[in-house]
């Protein structure tokens, strides 16, 4: 199955990545890419981008050749009640969203507060996918995480940087083997993301490719190998 999407990554306007906008659209082209996601870090995260940024999205052309480039945010959880550092009258604008757990921005609860945190940011209608749920400083109930993820109707990503070797997120081996299994059991796709934050890990999957070849997870249930499944999860797609 060919692998032609990528949904999460940075630029240097996000404070600690590493490459222009042009030098990663350009990057995802080389590999190619068929729908490219730049999705900036929101504003609680220290030395990210001013509101401002993702109000201006609109200037930005959304093809680039044959691929589709989609411009979005990676919203920072701020609380157990899953609020997110931008305001609804700017999600409306944006492609797409990741909601995601950080450090800078989230103080970490017991296993049920941190859960209700993802659900209740799963409640938002903007939010289109849960980012590195996977972090051992975070730990999470994943069958309630799973069936959240079901009702409100939102991905939960299989991040690639985590699963690298020398993660500051700890060795999330054992924590997407219970996640996966309970997608597949309850049918909720996921999306397979690299977080680059240079570019030369665009498109980069390879080590969440051989989390789902280790658990037998089903291909149908991979938006990677689907892009019409895409159609119902974002914002928008063009």
């Amino acid at each position: 199955m060919l692998d032609k999407i990528d949904l999460h990554t940075h630029t240097i306007m996000s404070g600690h990545a590493y490459n222009t906008r042009n030098e990663m659209i350009k990057a995802a082209e080389e590999k190619g890419l068929e729908i490219y996601a730049i999705t900036e870090h929101a504003p609680a995260m220290p030395g990210s981008c001013h509101n401002m940024y993702f109000m201006n999205y609109r200037v930005l052309p959304r093809k680039y050749g044959n691929m589709t480039v989609l411009y979005g945010a990676e919203l920072n959880i701020l609380d157990y009640q899953g609020h997110v550092d931008l305001p609804e009258h700017i999600l409306k604008g944006v492609d797409l969203t990741l909601a995601s757990l950080h450090t800078p921005c989230y103080v970490s609860g017991t296993r049920e507060e941190n859960t209700n945190a993802y659900i209740g940011a799963m409640k938002n209608p903007y939010v289109n996918i849960i980012a590195h749920p996977d972090d051992e400083r975070y730990p999470v109930d994943y069958e309630k995480l799973v069936q959240g993820a079901k009702k409100y109707h939102v991905l939960l990503e299989v991040n690639n940087a985590s699963l690298s070797p020398g993660s500051f997120r700890g060795d999330p081996v054992e924590r997407y083997r219970e996640m996966l299994g309970l997608c597949a059991e309850y049918q909720v796709p996921i999306v397979m993301n690299s977080d680059a934050h240079a570019d030369i890990q665009v498109g980069e999957h390879g080590y969440a490719r051989k989390m789902l070849d280790m658990v037998k997870f089903p291909e149908e249930l991979v938006v990677n190998y689907h892009s019409e499944l895409l159609k119902g999860y974002l914002n928008r797609i063009v």
